[in-house]
């Protein structure tokens, strides 16, 4: 059984498209693997969350987590700065880490350009804490996306280089989690491919969204003007609702609307009022299960103590060994 490692930076609420992407994977992960999800607050330091901000923000991501379908029976859920043996291993790995490979990150660079204003040493050495985060379980497999592969091929390299420069084979490769199909990608109502807070939150439907603000936000959705030409190509964001509505309603539903967009008839804010009501259908269940969870304090501590003691186990081993390998001896 192979052992996979998963993070997420608690910035706040999932969107269907993280569901559909990552979320709706780990739950059969944690069913053929070993499984350890963490929430990644020491990653969230590097943009200065206020106290009350970083752990609201925790607490929704794991109730969020729950909510989806986590089990921590299954798997190891835990937040990631309940595991101190983490921030050792990041200043080991630090030690060997170089400064020229971690200022060519793609993702630093980005940063740079982005937020000159707070270009801090935690972005710098961001991949040594990832790479903290996956090897501390001496994981196989880390499921990622696009914008993660070069982290992960620099978590390839911060483990050969353990292993070369102590001349031991303890760290295993980790590679990218196959997930055997193609992940759904959820298109934006700002007419982007994609649905992306970090673009536009209006152009996202959060899991925790009440009907009325999934309706409002609907309402605003992208489509065309003026007469529509079913010969000519769609917009992209025309095209986005349709393919909202083959993910979220029936398919008599939707072969309506194809029917009249085909015969130049469409009319935009029926379809949007009808797509409002069926992703309120699918979201309503797991709203209500957000909110169950959010007020039993006493069950969000029960798991999260339990992640904390199940990681504790596995990640206190590697570091110890760890310790021993490069040299440490207590007197």
């Amino acid at each position: 059984m192979d052992i996979v490692v998963s993070g997420v930076r608690p910035t706040g609420n999932l969107h269907l498209g993280n569901y559909f992407g990552a979320l709706k994977s780990f739950l059969k992960m944690q069913e053929e693997n070993n499984c350890y999800f963490f929430i990644a607050d020491y990653h969230s330091l590097t943009t200065h969350p206020i106290p009350a901000d970083l752990h609201e923000n925790v607490k929704t991501v794991l109730v969020e987590f729950l909510a989806c379908g986590l089990d921590p029976e299954k798997a190891t859920l835990y937040i990631q700065s309940d595991l101190p043996e983490t921030a050792e291993l990041y200043l080991l790995l630090n030690m060997n880490a170089y400064i020229g490979e971690l200022e060519r990150c793609t993702s630093f660079k980005e940063k740079i350009r982005t937020q000159p204003q707070n270009v801090n040493a935690g972005l710098l050495t961001y991949p040594t804490l990832m790479a903290a985060d996956i090897i501390i379980h001496r994981a196989q497999k880390v499921p990622v996306g696009k914008d993660q592969e070069q982290h992960l091929e620099m978590t390839r390299t911060f483990a050969n280089r353990f292993n070369r420069l102590y001349n031991v084979e303890y760290f295993p490769e980790p590679v990218a989690y196959n997930f055997g199909e193609n992940l759904v990608k959820i298109p934006g109502l700002d007419g982007g491919l994609k649905m992306s807070k970090s673009d536009n939150e209006n152009s996202s439907i959060f899991l925790a969204d009440s009907p009325e603000i999934i309706r409002k936000k609907l309402m605003k959705a992208v489509t065309d003007t003026g007469q529509v030409d079913p010969a000519q190509p769609r917009s992209q964001g025309v095209k986005n609702l349709f393919d909202l509505m083959s993910y979220f309603s029936p398919p008599d539903t939707l072969a309506h609307f194809e029917h009249t967009y085909q015969a130049g008839a469409i009319r935009y804010g029926d379809m949007k009022k009808q797509l409002a009501e069926d992703i309120i259908v699918f979201t309503s269940p797991f709203r209500e299960k957000m909110l169950a969870l959010a007020a039993d304090k006493q069950y969000l501590r029960k798991v999260a103590a339990m992640g904390a003691e199940k990681a504790h186990a596995s990640a206190s081993k590697t570091v110890r060994e760890v310790r021993e390998i490069i040299g440490f001896k207590s007197f």
